[in-house]
């Protein structure tokens, strides 16, 4: 349903007194973690989420199992409610054929154990009885993320998409993509910034791609249950080849330091006629493609030739590619730097994102830094602005987790608005001044004496004193070391390559 609502039960305890029906789903949740495992759990209440929403006419059958149907098995004791749920599932989660298509067929219906049918059925009924789904949906995304953050596949937490779609400052009407959109969390936040912004539903378009075909289901499942119109391709690799349309905004969260990618084969091939074909030249890298284990510079180089005459990017790399000395990279940000399409570089505190302790940057590019009515004041071409972050962050109550928080995020929204000129409320009426240990702008020409190090720490660097030079060899220390780890990654990789060779 459009409006993202059902009819609703008046879900109270037998003594009368109303329950929070999305304390007692949280509570359910955790209850159904002990009888199968946490993925396939936060998967289910996530799919039950969805179907609350989507389940209820189904114009292509005249008979199918609805959400009101499964409301009515939940007070039928005899009935196993497993088996209904299974059903149910199966015919309505979305899942992409090869052709793109929506299909009914339920080949990633979570697994259900026989002895879960009593806290199901209460979840059931409690999740019929949420009329605001937002907060209930982001928790459910946020359990599932934990759940898959060992394999990298966690979600982009809140704070950080945030910041990314702040600092890219989507419009209205514009084209979005992000090519691994995962949960589609950043298309998400792309249109609530613009809601907010335009006081209406925005008629901005929404683009996801995704590899993995369970996450891109997530991405369909989060985007309906809200009610937000967006096109999430069928599950491929992004990098295959350039993207056909222009976008004025691409934002993504990129797999840290993907040890390898699968360029183009650029071998000459036979044609029909029996002559020899030359291969077209892929426009991302006319001269050569990047190499096989720089996936960082094939994803850089992939977003950048993207972008519209005035589009702008945001998208979390690894520090690595900011300061690697490794030829590709450094060529990599001397192109960058030359184009003048580097507009702000911003380091992350560490371990904000949970699943690694690799420390990352935000990279933002921008096709135009010059002044323009409706954007910003301030003449930036030839400039880049580098923010250092590392130490905003804050704990998470009651975990050893860190986050980036409201509060710092809108410090750095506010520091980029005021180096643009950009009159928004969070802009200072004065200008930009750059501010020791916090941020400095630069010009392309001292960027290119450093040998195009884009590291925003070599740049907006604490003021001189013992603290910050113990701070800083700790620093310098952990990203040897996390450097060391990938490298041996990336061997370990190869090494495999070549047993499968033998």
């Amino acid at each position: 349903m459009k409006n993202g609502m059902a009819p609703r039960s008046n879900a109270r305890h037998a003594t009368g007194v109303a329950r929070d029906p999305s304390a007692e789903v949280g509570q359910l949740t955790a209850d159904l973690s002990r009888l199968m495992n946490s993925h396939d759990a936060a998967r289910l209440v996530l799919g039950l989420l969805y179907l609350s929403r989507t389940a209820h006419v189904d114009s292509r059958f005249s008979v199918a199992p609805t959400w009101p149907w499964l409301l009515g098995q939940t007070t039928k004791e005899e009935v196993p409610i497993r088996r209904a749920v299974s059903q149910l599932l199966a015919h309505w989660l979305p899942t992409i054929d090869a052709e793109g298509n929506e299909t009914g067929i339920g080949d990633t219906v979570p697994s259900l154990p026989p002895n879960i049918d009593g806290p199901l059925r209460r979840l059931i009924q409690a999740i019929d009885a949420v009329r605001l789904v937002g907060d209930l949906l982001d928790q459910c995304l946020r359990n599932l993320s934990a759940a898959q953050a060992r394999g990298s596949h966690y979600f982009t937490p809140h704070d950080i998409a945030r910041l990314m779609v702040g600092v890219a400052a989507p419009q209205d009407g514009h084209r979005v993509l992000d090519p691994v959109c995962g949960s589609a969390g950043l298309l998400v936040e792309s249109h609530r910034y613009v809601r907010e912004r335009v006081g209406l539903n925005p008629t901005m378009s929404l683009v996801g791609k995704e590899q993995h075909a369970h996450t891109s289901q997530v991405a369909h499942m989060n985007l309906a249950v809200r009610g937000i119109e967006a096109l999430v391709f069928a599950p491929g690799d992004s990098l295959a080849e350039p993207e056909a349309d222009p976008c004025d905004i691409v934002l993504a969260n990129l797999p840290f330091n993907q040890p390898a990618w699968a360029p183009e084969n650029r071998k000459d091939r036979h044609s029909l006629e029996g002559r020899w074909e030359r291969p077209s030249i892929d426009p991302r890298w006319p001269d050569e493609p990047p190499p096989k284990g720089s996936a960082n510079s094939a994803w850089i180089l992939h977003i950048a030739h993207a972008l519209a005459p005035q589009g702008r990017a945001a998208f979390l790399m690894a520090d690595i590619a900011a300061k690697s000395p490794q030829p590709a990279t450094r060529k990599l940000r001397e192109r960058l730097v030359r184009d003048d399409i580097v507009e702000c570089v911003i380091a992350l505190p560490p371990r904000v994102f949970g699943h690694t302790e690799a420390t990352a940057c935000l990279w933002v590019l921008n096709k135009d830094k010059s002044p323009r009515p409706g954007w910003g004041s301030a003449d930036r071409r030839g400039q880049v602005l580098f923010i250092n972050a590392r130490r905003a962050f804050e704990p998470v109550p009651g975990s050893r987790a860190r986050r980036l928080g409201d509060k710092h995020t809108e410090s750095i929204l506010t520091t980029l608005a005021t180096w643009r000129g950009i009159a928004e409320n969070r802009a200072s009426s004065t200008s930009y001044g750059d501010e020791p240990g916090w941020s400095r702008s630069c010009s392309t020409e001292e960027i290119a004496r450093r040998k195009h190090d884009l590291m925003p720490t070599s740049y907006a660097v604490e003021p001189a004193g013992p603290e910050r030079d113990t701070r800083s060899r700790i620093d310098q220390l952990k990203l040897e070391l996390v450097e060391k780890l990938d490298q041996v990654h990336a061997l370990e990789s190869r090494l495999l390559d070549a047993l499968e060779e033998i």
